[in-house]
Formats: structure tokens, sequence, C-alpha cells
């Protein structure tokens, strides 16, 4: 065997991570050692597509720390003139890594970085050849263990570009059984190669296998719970997967005195509450998911259907404007409602041009706009009344909902006949300008931050929709699939301690013997108050308690003698004669 193609591969790796060669020419050579006939050069080229870019963004820290613009002694000084502490130091380091983040940020050349995955000419060629020569050949030379890393490639190619291998979904089944080795890596992979454009057919069987496997009543805790954790993942990614019966049964298991399999069960059924709670008892939909399918906000998703695309957070910015607009006819004296005509919204547009800039409050804004001269004539932005955005009162009267209705008459609650959110229609009314762009960023942080609090009501929802849309670059390890069976567990009081403590120091010393030890450390004698202390400590106990017990008219009789003993110079009196 010739080294080249395995010296190839590794300057191609050592390229990659410091960002020299970057290109697709990097990618195709790596996509072609995957497919080559030798052991070593196949799981090298593998091993860069699943974590060449984490390789590269590591490098890419380690060498901003260095050369971050950062005054860490500014930062050092500032902290520094208030009272030191362990707080004021672990702040100042929270601190320290903000800045440097956004410096970082602030100084890239372009937001996106492509990662090897993205930069593949064609993925459903590539997946399925690898499935072909290294999964499905029985004349393939790699191991379970190379074979398991070839599969995690895959599954992600299949899982990010939605492609479609449904041989690669039969593949699964005789691995998906407690006695295989490494089956936890078996149950990522395949809930990381699921998509709502797998058919759920394909799917079905391995859902009810690894239910029928994993999750009884006779399995441990930690079969149980690692069971139900991939049938959650599987679902996330294809909630047609499930029937009816199936998850009713799993659902059941919330019961479960074990406390690992009980919590996966509980993320099982706020998952289907999301995605479809008409599968679910009517006892266990919960209160907003049965409000929803009343009111029509919940529907199930049919097979191969996608949500509709808008600017995150565009609601937030119209309603802020709503709201301005109300605050501004207040003032003027006019009703807070917008009547039939036209004119105030339009000295609402005047006034969002002559706004067109950002506010530069910012210390690390950039130099601003660039004016770049235009060879042909100047664009006319008119403000003719074929251009005129609609009038609210327009859009209200085409939104409300017949007064007399037959469906108004038949809702049980208030709560049920709350409206259906509509899709906001700013960004096709009018031209959003860099201040509208500013300001939206600035609501989406707010309405994150508020999301993020403990007395946010609706917590539990946003935590479980930011699950549902996690993305699809962040590959599922076999860790998340046993996450929850570490807490089925009982741990010992030491191992209990050790979690608790986490990466804080092992010795815990006051900053008095700190400060001795470093002057023993320096050679450093101690100071003549500590030099007096020389009584036994035994002694002073039975003066201590008594000290505690004093009355104040005891208090003040002792003080007062120390007074005296003072003025006589002490108890023998040994003052000079006058």
């Amino acid at each position: 065997m010739s080294p080249k193609g395995i010296w190839a591969v590794k300057l191609t790796r050592e390229l990659w991570k410091r960002q020299v060669w970057t290109e697709s020419d990097a990618v195709e050579l790596m996509k072609q050692a995957s497919l080559s006939e030798n052991e070593k050069v196949i799981i090298g080229g593998v091993r860069f597509f699943l974590g060449g870019d984490k390789e590269r963004e590591e490098a890419a820290d380690e060498s901003s720390d260095e050369d971050d613009g950062v005054d860490m002694g500014k930062l050092r000084h500032q902290a520094g003139i208030n009272k030191k502490t362990k707080k004021n130091q672990k702040d100042l380091r929270k601190a320290a890594a903000t800045v440097k983040k956004k410096e970082r940020k602030k100084n890239q050349p372009h937001p996106l970085n492509f990662s090897a995955l993205h930069l593949l000419h064609d993925p459903q060629g590539f997946a399925e050849k690898l499935f072909h020569i290294h999964l499905q050949n029985n004349k393939s030379k790699l191991n379970l263990e190379q074979k398991l890393l070839v599969l995690q490639l895959v599954s992600r190619l299949v899982g990010l570009h939605k492609l479609t291998v449904i041989q690669l979904y039969s593949y699964f089944l005789k691995y998906l059984t407690p006695r295989q080795p490494s089956v936890t890596s078996f149950l990522a992979s395949l809930a990381q190669s699921t998509h709502n454009l797998v058919p759920p057919d394909a799917l079905e069987p391995l859902v009810q296998k690894i239910a029928n496997e994993f999750v009884s009543e006779a399995a441990a805790s930690e079969v149980a719970s690692a069971g139900l954790n991939a049938i959650r993942e599987i679902c996330a990614r294809q909630p047609l997967a499930m029937n009816d019966t199936l998850l009713q049964d799993l659902v059941m298991y919330r019961k479960s005195k074990d406390k690992g399999v009980m919590m996966a069960a509980k993320g099982l059924l706020s998952l289907y509450r999301e995605v479809g709670a008409d599968m679910l008892k009517k006892r266990d939909r919960g209160k907003e998911a049965a409000l929803g399918l009343r009111s029509g906000e919940r529907k199930e998703r049919r097979f191969g259907e996608e949500a509709v695309g808008e600017i995150e957070g565009l609601d937030l910015l119209e309603k802020w404007k709503e709201e301005e607009a109300k605050k501004k006819r207040e003032e003027k004296g006019l009703p807070a409602e917008i009547g039939s005509d036209e004119e105030p919204a339009a000295e609402d547009e005047e006034e969002d041009w002559n706004a067109w800039d950002v506010e530069d409050n910012d210390s690390d804004d950039s130099g601003g706009w660039i004016d770049v001269q235009s060879d042909g004539d100047d664009i006319d932005i008119s403000d003719d009344e074929d251009d005129k955005r609609p009038s609210k009162k327009a859009k209200l009267d085409q939104e409300a909902p017949a007064p007399n209705s037959e469906e108004n008459a038949n809702v049980a609650s208030p709560a049920a006949a709350a409206e259906v959110p509509k899709v906001s229609t700013l960004a096709t009314t009018r031209i959003l300008t860099p201040a509208d762009l500013a300001k939206l960023a600035e609501l989406r942080t707010a309405a994150s931050i508020t999301a993020l609090l403990p007395q946010h009501a609706k917590r539990q929802q946003k935590a479980q929709a930011a699950a549902l849309a996690r993305h699809a670059d962040d590959p599922l390890t076999a860790a998340e699939i046993e996450g929850l069976a570490a807490l089925s567990v009982r741990k010992t009081k030491e191992e209990k301690i050790a979690m608790a403590k986490g990466d804080r120091a092992e010795t815990h010393q006051s900053t008095t013997a700190k400060r001795k030890a470093k002057k023993q450390a320096e050679g450093k004698s101690t100071t003549n108050k500590e030099k007096a202390r020389q009584k036994n400590f035994f002694m002073t106990l039975g003066k201590a308690k008594a000290k505690g017990k004093r009355s104040l008219v005891d208090t003040r009789r002792v003080l007062k003698g120390h007074v005296d003993r003072q003025k006589r110079g002490g108890k023998r009196g040994n003052v000079g004669s006058k």
C-alpha cells in the first residue's frame, strides 16, 4: 500500500483546519478518499466530514484569543477598584469572554462559513455510494466500529440535505436490539437520518421495533429511557411515524417509578402536545393543546407539508409600530384608533423615510453607509397612490369575522376564541429601513431574554419549540440518547458532591489562609499581632462563653473598669508619680 493517499488526507485535513484550503476542491478530494478501498484512507475521509468543521472552529477560537483587540488590563483595573471577591472575578471572566466573542464576530470577513457537508456537489450520489460500497457490500473490509462511522456520515447527509435513501432504514432493523454493542450510536444515527420527507411507512416498523425491544416492563430502566429518547427524536423530525395506539401506550410510562423513564415519557408527551395533540387521549392533551384543537389553531400536518416562512420577529416590529403610531396620535390630541382617512398613515411613512439611518448609540458601530455614485440616472422612489399601503381600517374590516356566525356561537370559553396568528404583511407592504432592521434585532433580543426568565408563562413551550427547530447541522450523539438514563442510577454521596462542585477548585481556603500560605512561600514571617496569639485555645473558651451571657449592666461595668485600669496604668497602677 502506498502511503501517498494517507498523507494526502492528513495534509488536506490540516489545511482545512488552518483555513488555508477551504474550497470545494478540498471537499471533493476527501469525498474520493471516503470512497476508496483502503481502510485508513476511508476512515480519514469520513472523520473529516464528521469532525473537520469543529476542528476548524476550535483552531479559529484559539488563534483569536491571542489576537483579540480587547483591553483586558482596563477591565481588570475597573474590577480592581471594588472589593476583590470570587464573584467579581467570575463576572470579570464572563464579561471578557462576551467582549471577545463580540469582537470576533465583528472582525469576521463574512458571516457565513460553509461546512464541508454544504460544499458537496452531489450529496445524494455520495450518500448512496457510501451506503452501497461500505455498508451493504458483504465484501467490505471495515469492522463494526468503522462501519458505524460511515453510517453516521450517511445519516448526517440524509438528515441535512433531506435525501431519500429508503434502503437505509431497513438496514437499521438488525441492529435495533439492547444486546447490540454501541446500540445508542445506531439509535442516534437512525434519528439523525429522519426528516419530514421520509415516508412514514418506512419509519413505522422501526419505531415499533424500538418500542418492543427497549420499552417494556421487563427491560432495565436505562434501556427503557434510551428507547423512549430515540423514539422522541425520531418523531420530532417525522411525527407521522407514530400511530395512536402505540403513542398512548408509551405515554403511560410517565407514571413509572424510575425517574429516567418518567422524564423520557413526559418528553414524548410534551412533543405530541405540540405536533399531534389529536393523537392523544383527551385527558393527556393539556389545557393549551385542547384549546388549540378546539379553536382550529393546531392542526395535524400532512406528509411533505412545509411551514410558511417569514422574517423572524416581524410581528413584534409591526406591533411596536402600531403602538408608536397610537402614542403619536394621542400626543396630537387625536383618537388612538385610526379613522377612515389615510393622512396619519402617510405622515408615518414620511417620518419613517426621514428616520432612515440607525441612531449612532453603539461605540462599536462601523463607519456607516458608503455613498456610491451611480453611473446612470437616479432611482426615483415615488409616493404615488398606487404604492400606498391599504388603510388599517380596511384591513381590520376584511379580517373581522361575521358577528352572527355559527362558529362564534359555539365557542365554549373566551380563551378558546383566541385569534389565530396571522402572517405579518409588513415586509410586503413597505421597505424596511436600516433603522427598522436595527429595531427588529433589538425586539428579537428582548423577546428571547423574556422567554428565558423563570416567571415567563410560556417558558416550557418556548423550550419545546427551540428543541423542535434545532439546526440540522448539529449532530445527534449517543450521549443525548443516553441522557436521561443517568437519572435512573442512584449516585453515592461522593458523586453528588463532585457533581455539585463541577469545575470549582477541590480545596477551599479562606482569604487569611491564602495570604498566610503566600507569605510562607515567599519566606516571610507572621505579624506581631499573630505572634502575640500564643495562649492555648481551650483556655479562652470559658471567657468567650461568659462574654456571650453578659447583661448590659455587666458589660457597662466591665468596660468602665477597663477604662479605669487604663488610667491607673494597669492592674498594678504603674503610673508615674505626678
